[in-house]
């Protein structure tokens, strides 16, 4: 925990990380989860399908957020980035699918991306534990 009351959260479950930034960090009764995209844990490419591509995603972003003793289902805001806005209902399914029918789904924003080599990125806000 540093001196501001931020604390990074990692998870060596998720993808490794490829860049300057945490997967996670926590503050303020919050976990900011980094962008996910549908790698597994040793960084290879999972899923030939949108579908199957942004259920690793969520299942990336779950697990760094149980690191922080938390869960995606407690997401308040979740940004959705996708390679092509005509996968939007692909993507919509595979969202609702994770996240269970009547369950209090987050804030979503989607919008089309530069993604090359894979189909979606997310990242999302999740109340902490």
């Amino acid at each position: 925990m540093t001196d501001d009351g931020r604390r990074r959260i990692a998870s060596s479950d998720a993808p490794p990380q490829s860049g300057g930034y945490s997967q996670a960090i926590e503050a303020n009764g919050l976990v900011f989860l980094s962008g996910q995209a549908p790698f597994d844990s040793e960084g290879k490419l999972v899923g030939g399908s949108v579908a199957e591509q942004v259920a690793q995603t969520l299942y990336n972003l779950d697990v760094v957020a149980r690191s922080a003793g938390t869960s995606l289902t407690r997401a308040v805001r979740v940004g959705v980035y996708l390679r092509d806005l005509e996968d939007f209902v692909e993507m919509d399914g595979a969202f609702r699918a994770f996240f269970g029918d009547g369950a209090v789904l987050p804030a979503r924003t989607t919008i089309q991306s530069d993604l090359i080599g894979f189909a979606v990125e997310i990242d999302a806000i999740v109340l902490a534990s």
